[in-house]
């Protein structure tokens, strides 16, 4: 394994050169334990070389640079719990690189196009094949995980290479799968936008990117990464099986058929009580305290477990405790979990059948059918009499606006034909169905057919945000805030506040740094305004690092 320091990367200029003209300047170190290693895991952007142009060079070299003198913080996703401590994660990366090396497969494996067709076929297992196999090892040795997503067109294929793209990547995920799956102490995934924005990655991010379902060029490969992925699976079980924390160790367990792609398993009790460290049926039913048995029955899928607890008159409807870093709020109904973990229609429809509250609504307002996944989830809630109208207040958001951004097409299509308003009034913090669905794009596979979905739905592509009651206070302070302080210095959450009031679908896809989504926008009409503030759509994508979305905005008729 061989790394590059930190130091000698960021005096690199251009295009990065190979293994062997680095390996020839004496620039390649070999890796001995101890070292705090950057794993840079990335999409190639060209069939014969990851980086022709040297974009993601130039924005690794300045995120680094940014990293080290202070001017750069990774931040977290906008959709974050507020509550989830990242401090301490912060400084950790920041140390890291201080004294760090780099692993990225075009330096640091010789001969890597070897990566490309026919990598696993018995004529081309040549030193560079077998080294490529060998990247959990890589990623295991490795302190920090770095995805370089900056949007970049592929020069072969034209497509978009972004986050969303290198989240669908199947030797991308085995890398992201290995790095979370680990026992190191931190798993944390930084993900790089640009030269201006890097966040810890959303956890519902990986969750919904499962180890098996990925893209491969090399379809043999997804035998190779599915085996690799239960090994590593059952290796991180076993880790939290003896040092704990057990909600994470049971939550892991629940979650293993669904990691895997396998059909859920179905327990006696005995056998269930035994896997999920309950002493007694009492304290897997009394437990207050995160994973309790109703949520380890219903995250792992088992129905018939669940109808055995809730014979036993366990709580339906008591909130999932503990799982804030994983993506679960603390405020949300065990069933509001099963809808956003992509539960079976079979297992709604139980939780209904029990007792499970369909009117039920979390802290901020946000009401069950919000967390719709799929046409089944609809139908079951539908049946239980669930309303797919009305906003829950205070936040105000629709079901729609909230599927928009955090589900997919289908779902979105289907709530259309329930006659789900695209354009409902504005209320609460004033965000649409559009607005919702442009700005939680990143990483959503499907985000371009749901915005074009409520586009084709009627959909205003110009509407305004406006906010009402209490977060009008919000925003004030967050206008505040970076009117004080600077943007760079404020949270992502600041920001967001402070430039909501006035912002339209396209400010939002230019602030997100979308091209496709841009030009899909522009073409439906939507008007380049600025928000209340007076930041363009110019403005917002410079700010934040993306540059390849001005060709397009500066393209728009006057």
């Amino acid at each position: 394994m061989h790394v590059v320091k930190v130091s000698d990367f960021l005096d690199m200029k251009g295009v990065l050169e190979p293994h062997h003209a680095l390996l020839r300047k004496g620039l390649l170190h070999r890796w001995t334990p101890g070292m705090s290693v950057i794993f840079v895991s990335h999409q190639w952007l060209s069939s014969g070389h990851p980086d022709p142009q040297g974009r993601h060079a130039a924005v690794l070299r300045s995120t680094l640079q940014g990293v080290l003198d202070g001017s750069l913080q990774v931040e977290m996703d906008v959709a974050y719990d507020a509550n989830v401590p990242l401090d301490d994660a912060v400084e950790y990366a920041r140390n890291q690189v201080l004294s760090g090396y780099i692993f990225l497969d075009w330096f640091a494996i010789p001969q890597i196009t070897a990566r490309a067709e026919g990598v696993n076929e018995e004529s081309t297992k040549s030193d560079a094949a077998l080294a490529v196999q060998s990247i959990p090892f890589y990623v295991e040795a490795s302190t920090i995980f770095l995805a370089l997503v900056p949007e970049v067109k592929h020069k072969d294929t034209g497509r978009y290479c972004n986050y969303t793209s290198w989240l669908s990547r199947g030797w991308c995920r085995a890398e992201l799968w290995c790095h979370l799956l680990s026992s190191k102490p931190f798993t944390q995934v930084i993900v790089v936008f640009s030269s201006k924005e890097s966040q810890f990655m959303y956890p519902r991010d990986w969750q919904e990117n499962t180890i098996d379902t990925g893209d491969f060029t090399v379809e043999s490969d997804r035998d190779v990464v599915r085996r690799l992925g239960e090994v590593a699976v059952e290796h991180k079980i076993q880790n939290l099986s003896s040092a704990g924390p057990e909600n994470l160790y049971r939550f892991f367990l629940a979650r293993r058929s669904r990691m895997l792609g396998q059909p859920s398993l179905t327990r006696d009790m005995d056998d269930f009580l035994f896997h999920f460290k309950f002493p007694d049926l009492e304290s897997a039913i009394s437990a207050k305290s995160s994973m309790n048995g109703v949520q380890c029955a219903t995250l792992s899928g088992d129905v018939k477990m669940l109808r055995c607890l809730a014979q036993k008159k366990a709580d339906l409807n008591a909130n999932v405790l503990g799982l804030e870093e994983l993506g679960f709020s603390q405020d949300w109904s065990l069933l509001m979990v099963a809808l956003e973990s992509r539960q079976s229609a079979e297992m709604i429809r139980t939780l209904l059948d029990l007792g499970a509250d369909v009117h039920a609504s979390s802290f901020e307002g946000t009401p069950v059918p919000a967390f719709v996944k799929n046409s089944q989830h609809i139908e079951e809630l539908l049946r239980s009499g669930a309303d797919f109208h009305k906003p829950g207040m205070p936040l105000g958001l629709t079901p729609l606006a909230k599927a928009a951004g955090m589900s997919n097409a289908e779902t979105v299509s289907a709530l259309l034909r329930l006659r789900c308003d695209p354009n409902p009034p504005l209320c609460g913090l004033g965000v649409t169905p559009m607005i919702s669905g442009v700005a939680l794009a990143r990483g959503n596979s499907s985000s371009v057919q749901i915005v074009h979905a409520l586009l084709e739905g009627r959909a205003d592509p110009n509407v305004v945000s406006r906010q009402s009651g209490m977060w009008l206070t919000m925003v004030a302070v967050g206008r505040a805030k970076v009117a004080l302080l600077g943007r760079q210095t404020c949270t992502p959450q600041t920001r967001s506040a402070a430039t909501l009031p006035g912002s339209t679908p396209l400010l939002t896809a230019a602030a997100i740094g979308s091209e496709e989504l841009v030009e899909l926008l522009l073409r439906y009409g939507a008007y380049p305004q600025p928000n209340d503030r007076g930041e363009t759509c110019e403005f917002l994508a410079e700010a934040n690092g993306h540059y390849n979305v001005l060709p397009s905005l500066r393209t728009f008729p006057v």
